[in-house]
């Protein structure tokens, strides 16, 4: 495993794609905050240190006055818990990175990255520089976009169903792409995720409540099928 500038430059070409996808993601977390009340500011704190754009979404959803700061962590905390099997996944790249370079990579990683890493990963890639230069590439377009939309939402009110709303969905639905390896049983925790989720969500629950619910028996599912394998 090696870290190398060559491996950011790759890491940032790479990146230009998942930008497309990227940028109606971060308006919509723009025209949202700034309907919701937070400044350009705030706005940007948010987009530049939690960096997550479902998290970020969820809690803007759960926004009021007064703010429900528990509710919101929560949720937060729900979806970005992800992270955790994320990190795993990447564990031949981040268990030989050190300072700067583990922390910056730990902190510029998204689905996008983590994706796109998992990809190079199988494919025998073993310049871990490559998932930084996805990292900072993709933080700097959704600085940028955030602020964007921000901008925009005060000049052009969407209407409540308007496609942009939908690429967040269209973004993450996407990245199931590179992730499967075309093996047909590892559909199957994927389709009980989502059906159970619509289920949950179907019967009222509020958020985070259907995203647990889905997360947590797709990722039973898939451990009992490849305990049962072993």
């Amino acid at each position: 495993m090696v870290f190398t500038a060559a491996g950011i430059r790759r890491g940032i070409k790479a990146a230009g794609p998942l930008m497309i996808g990227l940028a109606p993601f971060g308006l919509v977390v723009g025209v949202v905050s700034q309907g919701k009340g937070l400044s350009l500011v705030e706005t940007l704190l948010m987009s530049g240190l939690v960096y997550a754009g479902s998290s970020q979404l969820l809690a803007l959803e759960l926004w009021d006055e007064p703010a429900p700061l528990l509710a919101a962590c929560l949720a937060a905390f729900a979806v970005n818990i992800r992270m955790a099997p994320m990190g795993a996944a990447l564990a031949p790249w981040f268990d030989k990175l050190r300072g700067w370079r583990l922390w910056g990579t730990l902190g510029t990683i998204v689905d996008h990255s983590f994706a796109m890493g998992v990809a190079d990963i199988r494919a025998g890639g073993k310049d871990a520089g490559y998932l930084m230069g996805i990292g900072i590439s993709l933080w700097c377009v959704w600085m940028l976009v955030a602020a964007t939309g921000h901008i925009l939402g005060g000049i052009v009110r969407l209407p409540p169903g308007h496609p942009l709303f939908f690429a967040a969905t269209a973004t993450f639905v996407a990245l199931l792409v590179p992730l499967w390896r075309g093996v047909r049983r590892e559909l199957l925790p994927w389709a009980c995720a989502a059906v159970i989720a619509v289920v949950t969500m179907k019967l009222g629950l509020p958020q985070p409540v259907p995203l647990l619910a889905g997360a947590l028996s797709g990722a039973a599912l898939a451990a009992w099928r490849e305990r049962r394998g072993a």
